[in-house]
């Protein structure tokens, strides 16, 4: 999060960003649900994503970890990830239309034998998960089938779309704990109870553990592994992917992670979300700034300089 004083230009130029979107997705939302997700991929990926340099991400990305990849799949990819970005987005808008299917959405995998075994003895639960398909499908369908589901969430910088942004994802379900003092305490208070809490940590953290992501260093938060371990909560990766047919999904909950240490157990995160991710590529955003600095390969896990 940028917490600096925003300045008059950049709070005007978040003031007609949001107005764009939100007009974009008042507009989509007056149309049927399979026309409405379908038109924002497109928009998204044929008009935002080269005007906003998605595209441009979406390839340094790709040639930073997969360099051999050929041409035709990169390009596809440039407008693919972009497209499920736009899904996603107005999906989270959707409300009801798409809860019910995100509800009808099969859940595949050990993990869900263990989300099971913990419900039943009480045991809170650590879901972590990635910027896969739409993540939200995840949180719908738990909820649905009667799990105590909360999640964590991070306040979007642009502060005229966070308003509207966070009431959309929290009539999906609650509680919601904004990223913070007071979220963290209410989160933990959740936890305690044996709740269920669903984090996304895939993105860049500034602080974060200099860890292995497609052979390359990517700091990573290790707060899921801290918190499993100081609550005794079962760590599960779970993740909600896109059919193809691009309005339906499948939910894949991996095997739970022993516990050990934070930074053994984040690592093994990784190491699932890469291989789900491999055989999805066109389904992880791309477009975030997972690899920020090239320096951190010349580094051991935990941000320590090679010796």
């Amino acid at each position: 999060m940028n917490k600096a004083t925003p300045t008059r230009a950049q709070n005007a130029l978040d003031y007609m960003v949001n107005l764009v979107l939100k007009g974009a997705i008042g507009t989509a939302l007056a149309l049927p649900y399979a026309t409405r997700v379908r038109l924002m991929g497109w928009l998204t990926a044929e008009v935002l994503a080269p005007i906003g340099g998605f595209r441009k991400r979406v390839r340094d990305n790709l040639a930073h970890v997969l360099p051999d990849l050929p041409e035709a799949e990169i390009r596809r990819l440039c407008r693919a990830v972009p497209d499920n970005a736009g899904r996603t987005l107005i999906e989270i808008y959707s409300g009801q239309d798409f809860v019910e299917r995100a509800i009808a959405a099969p859940i595949e995998g050990p993990g869900l034998a263990r989300l099971e075994a913990a419900r039943a003895a009480g045991r809170p639960v650590i879901l972590v998960t990635g910027h896969m398909g739409n993540y939200d499908a995840v949180r719908a369908n738990l909820i649905h089938r009667g799990y105590n589901m909360g999640a964590l969430y991070r306040r979007m910088s642009n502060p005229y779309f966070n308003d509207h942004y966070v009431r959309s994802i929290s009539s999906i379900g609650t509680p919601m704990f904004e990223q913070g003092r007071r979220g963290m305490i209410e989160m933990v208070r959740h936890i305690k109870g044996g709740g269920i809490l669903g984090i996304l940590t895939d993105l860049y953290v500034q602080d974060g553990e200099a860890l292995d992501f497609f052979g390359k260093k990517a700091r990573t938060s290790l707060i899921t592994a801290e918190l499993a371990l100081k609550y005794d909560a079962a760590l599960i990766p779970v993740y909600g992917l896109r059919r193809p047919d691009g309005l339906s999904f499948r939910i894949v909950a991996l095997e739970e992670i022993p516990h050990s240490d934070a930074l053994t157990m984040t690592q093994a995160v990784n190491d699932g979300l890469e291989a789900l991710v491999r055989d999805n590529l066109d389904q992880w955003f791309w477009i975030h700034r997972r690899w920020k600095h090239a320096d951190l390969d010349l580094r051991k896990p935990g941000g320590r300089p090679r010796t």
